[in-house]
Parts: structure tokens; C-alpha cells; sequence
């Protein structure tokens, strides 16, 4: 071989550099072997540890004789499963707000360490992809949003996937834990492959491009799945009204509803059904070649057409859904009356889903809801008219404009809500 006739320290030198490129090589094949995508559990699980790390998380600082009264566990249990979240550096205590004269751990109040960590949601909407860092109790700590790139779906992602390292990279005292990812279409959670016709993507593999770029563990879900575990899981009151059953339904540029079971969200296998394509009796005409379809009737796309038709938005090449809310909150009539057919289908659509399934809880969520308050009068009014059942309210989401924000990282967070200690080991691993 040639190396034989090279100095001593090039040969080295040479070997050396070998050694690197092996390993760098070695590296990068174990690190696209590892890309761990785990279905998230869009629950509130009843798990021992997931319980207190809830109460932590929801009321912190608690003690561990409340953990034990809100739980319903042992305080024995809670004192073994503080102790296990704390090793594992979910839990810290405060010794600070120990009652004057308290004697032994037992009766220093205890909370989520929130601060070393933090995890990183993506929701991958139709024209507009948010990224958020949510701490470990679930408040978002910073978004920013990007508008979805188009075109080839492996670039695509890997082009959010960049700005999501980029953003992440902000927090640099903070260890991120995990990623999770929230868009529309046909979700495969245990894969991670989506189909998003909207997009023009088939068999996109969400899950393994942005694990492995973001170098963690990465759970995929149905994002108005997502939006209905949000409820569950990030609402003030965690515990509270969670019985029975929910229908979550979501408007904005697309439409879709989930229902919920007893603290549970449904996640078919087939991926979640979609109500896109409902007759509305209106005259839009929809992708699919009828009119009438939902989603063709009351998306912000659909609405802007409507509007433009009726000359509202000027000579604006690009109009945004903004532009007609705020010339209706000017005092628009004509931009008033678009929005008020869209808060009336919209409320007929949602007593006709009420009545077909007669859930429990209905909760409302999406821009179409919440960014023209204005509008929600006629939601009520309509649902009130075309629903067959006795009367039962229907409320909006707490989350206001901000439910993409917190489907993402809810997603982000839902396998640490079900299992912190074996989550943490799988985040390290």
C-alpha cells in the first residue's frame, strides 16, 4: 500500500481521519435507526406516577397530603412516586414555602422542575406552520409561526424541521425532550406517515424526517385530535368535566371534529373521519366537483372568495381573513352579513353532529370562532334552531386563537403526561 512510503505522522494523521469518518458514519447510521416515533396518548392516564406528575403540573406546589386527597393514592404511593419523579429531575421541592414548624420531607410542598426543560410542538397547517416551546406544565414559553413551505414533501419538511431546530436553539439553558407534531389529513401515529391531500402529500414520513432532524423522540397526531387533548390535558381544571362524552369541532381553513370518551380522545386506526365534504345546501363549489361541501363553504379561503366576489377587499392581490374581520369589526355591514352566513352554517353544521352523536360536552375551536366574537351570537342562534335534542349549551375554546399553539404541544407533551419516569428514559436513551 502506498501508505508505506508516507511519513510517519501523515500515516496518522491519515488513520486518524479514517477513524473519524467511520465513526461519524457509524454515528449517523445508529442515529437513523434510532429515530424514536411514539404514538402519543391523548388521555389523562391513570398511571400512579402520571397522576401526581399531573397534580404537580395542574396545582404545584402541592403537598404530598393533598397530591394524596386529589389523586385518590396512598400517601405512602405518592411519597414513593415524588421521590422516583424527583430522581429523575421531573419534581422539585420547596423548601421555602414549607409550613412554619413542618417536620420531614412529607411536608414540603413539591412541583414540576420546569425550568431545565422544555419540549417543541409543530402544527403543519394548510398555509401557515406554528412552532412553539411549551414547558413541562404545559405553558407555552415562545412561538413563531412560518408560512408551510410547498412543494416536494421530504424538502418541505426538512425545510420546518430546520426552522424548528433553529427556534428551539433559542433555549439553549434548557434540554429539549421531545417533539410533536400536529397536522390535518390522515395520520398514522404509530409510523408517522401522513397522507394530506391538501398539501399533496402521500405517504409523507413527518414522523422519521422530523425525529431525526430534531435528534428526538417525536410523536405525530391528527390536529384536531390534538386540539380536543388540549382540553383535557391544559386546561386550568385538568380533572374537572372530563366524564362521559365530548365533540370537539375545529374551523378555520379546514374543518373536523373529535369526539372524546371518559378523559379519553377516540383515535380511530383508519385515521380520523372528516366532515369536509357535509352538504351545506350553499352554492360554493367545492375541489371535490359538488357544491354545497362544507369546507368549500366555510374555510377562510372560501370566505376571502366570497368577499373579493362581492368587491370588500379593493385591489389587494393577497388579501389575509384579517382584512374582512377588521373592515366587519369597522363596521362593514356587507363584511358583517359574510361572516354572520358563515357563524350560520357553521351552527347548523355543529347541532346536526350534536344530534347524530348527543354528546355530553360540545366545545367550539378554531379562528372561525374566535377571531369574530361578533359572530358567535348566530352560531348559538342557528345551533339553537336546527338541533332536534333538548337545549344544551356549547362553549368556545379557552384557548382562543392561540388552539394550534397548544395542540402542538400537547402532542409534544402527551407521552410525558401518560408516562414521565419511562418518557424521561426514552428522551435520554
Amino acid at each position: 500500500m502506498s501508505t508505506s512510503t508516507l511519513p510517519v505522522q501523515s500515516a496518522r494523521t491519515s488513520t486518524t481521519g479514517s477513524r473519524r469518518i467511520a465513526q461519524t458514519a457509524t454515528a449517523r447510521a445508529r442515529s437513523t435507526a434510532r429515530v424514536q416515533i411514539v404514538a402519543p396518548d391523548l388521555r389523562i392516564a391513570d398511571g400512579t406516577a402520571a397522576s401526581v406528575f399531573r397534580v404537580a403540573a395542574a396545582r404545584g406546589p402541592v403537598s404530598r397530603d393533598v397530591a394524596a386527597k386529589v389523586t385518590g393514592l396512598s400517601i405512602a404511593t405518592v411519597n414513593r412516586q415524588v421521590s422516583a419523579l424527583l430522581s429523575a429531575g421531573l419534581l422539585r421541592e420547596r423548601a421555602d414555602l414549607a409550613a412554619s414548624g413542618a417536620i420531614g420531607r412529607p411536608r414540603v410542598p413539591f412541583e414540576v422542575d420546569h425550568e431545565p426543560y422544555l419540549t417543541i410542538g409543530i402544527h403543519i397547517g394548510a398555509v401557515v406552520t406554528g412552532i412553539v416551546a411549551a414547558d413541562l406544565r404545559g405553558r407555552i414559553i415562545g412561538a413563531v409561526e412560518i408560512p408551510t413551505p410547498r412543494g416536494d414533501q421530504d424538502v418541505v419538511l426538512g425545510a420546518i424541521t430546520a426552522s424548528a431546530r433553529s427556534f428551539a436553539s433559542r433555549w439553549h439553558r434548557r434540554t429539549p425532550l421531545w417533539v410533536g407534531v400536529a397536522l390535518g389529513g390522515r395520520v398514522d401515529s404509530e409510523t408517522g406517515l401522513v397522507d394530506h391531500p391538501r398539501l399533496g402529500w402521500s405517504g409523507a414520513r413527518v414522523g422519521a424526517i422530523i425525529g431525526r432532524g430534531m435528534g428526538l423522540p417525536v410523536s405525530v397526531a391528527a390536529h384536531v385530535e390534538a386540539m380536543a387533548a388540549s382540553e383535557l390535558l391544559l386546561t386550568p381544571d385538568r380533572e374537572a368535566d372530563v366524564k362521559g362524552t365530548g365533540l370537539y369541532f375545529y374551523a378555520r381553513e379546514t374543518t373536523g371534529i373529535a369526539i372524546t370518551f371518559d378523559g379519553r380522545v377516540h383515535t380511530p386506526n383508519g385515521g380520523p373521519g372528516s366532515i369536509a365534504h357535509l352538504p351545506t345546501g350553499s352554492t360554493a363549489v367545492c375541489s371535490c366537483g359538488a357544491t354545497g361541501c362544507l369546507e368549500a363553504t366555510v374555510s377562510d379561503r372560501a370566505v376571502l372568495l366570497k368577499a373579493r366576489e362581492a368587491g370588500l377587499l379593493g385591489d389587494v392581490e393577497d388579501p389575509t381573513i384579517g382584512a374582512l374581520y377588521k373592515l366587519a369589526r369597522e363596521g362593514s355591514a356587507p363584511a358583517h352579513e359574510i361572516l354572520v352566513d358563515r357563524a350560520t352554517v357553521l351552527g347548523r353544521t355543529v347541532a346536526m353532529l350534536r344530534d347524530l352523536f348527543n354528546p355530553d360536552r360540545v366545545t367550539l375551536g378554531g379562528q372561525a370562532f374566535t377571531e369574530y366574537p361578533a359572530g358567535v351570537p348566530h352560531v348559538a342562534e342557528a345551533f339553537a334552531r336546527a338541533s332536534n335534542l333538548p337545549r344544551k349549551d356549547i362553549r368556545i375554546t379557552g384557548f382562543g386563537n392561540r388552539v394550534q399553539a397548544h395542540a402542538a404541544g400537547v402532542v409534544s407533551l402527551s407521552s410525558l403526561y401518560s408516562d414521565p419516569l419511562g418518557s424521561m428514559r426514552r428522551s435520554r436513551g
